[in-house]
């Protein structure tokens, strides 16, 4: 299936809601009908955080909230985008000319990423113009993707009104790296959830090749998103680029180390790969090779033999040359554990044995500890999320996506849920009543949904 291209589904707009009111939105707005919409779902992760740019697997699903694009191709060459929320601006563009601003991570710009990442795939001297209505309903800056969702929606949208066609495998390596036109150096997960999510099944994804395998998670627990309402937004801070060069550092001292030519190892992975030992082995190699205490330039720079210049253009990324000391061995102990517990994970899912839910609970409550003490990327409104989970019980709970803000994913049995979602309510979010107000969704059971699709109407 992977190689297959997004499914092209014919709809009834009256028979949705949402669809309709989207298509009534667009006549009003550019007095024209839609030709075709778009959908590309958010994501959560369950396990394997902060691993798919050091090359690991990740085990993430689905989610049903999406981004949906209403799109009619134009003869102009100029691309107009609307946002059905008023608080997102308009914005117009040549299609030819395509400017991305890192500066501001504004919505258009991700839009703007998916565009230009299928225009320079196909090498577009005439890429057509476009008006684009766009609906999310992923609650921005939440760590569940939708900026992501944006990027592959865009990215589908721009290849299905150029007449184009791709694998949900190509789409998916072409908006991880246009993505990075805004700054943010992500590993890819999110985009392929995106494309490659199947209904009623997470996904073990691999990387390099890419790869999708159906994990069937337990019946008797579901997955609970709560949001902290801490919006954290990866291109306009840089804690995650941070961490990405953490991890990039930890790999040339690791392979300097061991005797291996530093230069060429990009990833953590990488290192391990080329040892040709298992994650246990290379914790062990993590122990020997780091000390606890955090690494000044200077030292990085006498280890690899290198000047301050050389580390800051050949190794750090532009937002990150300012950074003075790096946590190398705690960065390298979570990944490295990280990516074991990811396997465990599937293990469990795959044997299914019967205390499955408590051994996966505890999964990922190893990895909520390694993500705060070792990692670093909570904070303290998701550390009190995550004990309330607990307390009202969750028998796992962990924040998903980058941290720093956003959400937490916990595995309840499925017959302790309604009073989860009750109590859970009243212990975060109703002491405070902002949080209501600024987030409906903000607590919601989820199941496993499908990846990005085309819409046409029938």
């Amino acid at each position: 299936m992977a190689a297959a291209a997004p499914a092209t589904l014919p709809v009834q707009p009256a028979e949705q809601p949402r669809l309709l009111k989207l298509k009534e939105m667009f006549i009003s707005k550019f007095g024209s009908v839609p030709k075709f919409y778009v959908r590309a779902p958010g994501r959560v992760n369950l396990i394997g955080e902060h691993i798919d740019y050091c090359g690991y697997a990740v085990l993430p699903m689905a989610i049903e909230q999406d981004i949906l694009i209403a799109v009619e191709p134009v003869k102009t060459q100029v691309v107009h985008l609307a946002n059905t929320n008023p608080s997102y601006q308009d914005f117009s563009t040549s299609a030819n000319n395509i400017e991305i601003n890192k500066t501001k991570p504004l919505w258009h710009n991700y839009f703007l990423c998916g565009l230009k990442g299928i225009q320079e795939h196909f090498g577009l001297n005439n890429p057509t113009g476009m008006n684009c209505l766009l609906d999310g309903t992923i609650p921005p800056s939440s760590g569940l993707s939708s900026s992501s969702a944006l990027v592959c929606c865009a990215g589908l949208v721009t290849l299905r009104a150029n007449g184009k066609t791709l694998s949900k495998v190509e789409l998916a390596e072409i908006c991880t790296k246009s993505e990075r036109y805004i700054g943010t150096e992500g590993g890819g997960m999110d985009q392929s959830i995106s494309f490659l999510a199947e209904e009623g099944t997470a996904k073990l994804i691999e990387f390099t090749p890419l790869r999708a395998t159906d994990v069937r998670l337990p019946s008797g627990a579901a997955f609970v998103i709560a949001n902290s309402c801490v919006e954290m937004n990866k291109a306009a801070t840089s804690h995650y680029n941070i961490r990405v060069a953490e991890c990039r550092l930890a790999t040339k001292l690791l392979s300097k180390s061991k005797g291996l030519d530093w230069k060429k190892m990009l990833k953590l992975q990488d290192v391990q790969v080329r040892l040709g030992v298992s994650l246990e082995e290379m914790l062990t190699i993590v122990e020997e090779v780091f000390h606890p205490e955090p690494y000044s330039t200077e030292e990085i720079c006498k280890c690899l033999g290198i000047s301050l210049e050389e580390l800051r253009t050949q190794i750090l990324s532009q937002n990150t040359r300012d950074v003075s000391t790096f946590k190398l061995y705690q960065r390298a102990k979570h990944v490295y554990s990280e990516a074991a517990r990811v396997l465990e994970f599937k293990k469990i899912c795959n044997e299914a044995p019967a205390n499955a839910i408590q051994l996966l609970g505890e999964l990922m409550n190893q990895s909520y500890i390694s993500c705060k003490e070792l990692y670093e990327c909570s904070c303290p409104e998701l550390d009190r999320l995550v004990d309330i989970c607990l307390q009202f019980g969750a028998v796992g709970s962990r924040l998903t996506g980058a941290g720093w803000g956003g959400c937490t994913v916990s595995m309840v049995p499925t017959d302790k849920l309604n009073n989860f979602l009750k109590n859970v309510e009243a212990a975060y979010y109703q002491p405070n009543i902002q949080k209501v107000a600024l987030e409906n969704n903000s607590l919601f059971a989820t199941k496993p949904g499908r990846g990005a699709l085309v819409y046409v109407e029938a």
